[in-house]
């Protein structure tokens, strides 16, 4: 009988229909397809921008690196409200900030991950980032 944990084996992988195609030696494929947390924590990154305030905000930090006071005047949404969408977009690692003074700055991470949707929400939004390896020079700053 067919099961999910056939099609999962990756030392004899079983599929219930070859069509010739490349899934069987794809699942088989050692080092190749990624396990379950790699595609959970993919997941979770992608749906922190099912959010258009949240996508918005990063997208804004992708591009600059600015204080809460500024990035809610920008969105029109209160610095609580505004924190809020920081917070989870900081604790995914998708963005980073630093202290200077009173003042907190936030910008895109360097994680593979925050470039990757960096370059996937300047695709989406049809806009081309002006540095040509898509980290803006307005992010790097000395801390």
């Amino acid at each position: 009988m067919w099961s999910k944990n056939n099609i999962m084996d990756r030392k004899n992988t079983l599929l219930p229909h070859n069509h010739g195609s490349c899934l069987s030696s794809l699942l088989g494929s050692e080092g190749f397809s990624p396990d379950s947390t790699s595609f959970e924590e993919a997941a979770y990154c992608f749906s922190l921008m099912n959010d258009s305030t949240r996508l918005k905000i990063f997208w804004l930090l992708c591009h600059s690196e600015e204080c809460v006071i500024n990035i809610s005047a920008a969105i029109n949404m209160s610095p609580p409200a505004t924190s809020h969408h920081l917070k989870m977009l900081k604790q995914s690692g998708l963005i980073k900030s630093r202290k200077s003074g009173k003042e907190v700055y936030y910008t895109i991470s360097d994680s593979p991950e925050a470039e990757l949707l960096h370059h996937a929400a300047d695709g989406l939004l049809n806009i081309k980032c002006p540095n040509l390896d898509h980290r803006c020079a307005c992010t790097h700053h000395d801390e």
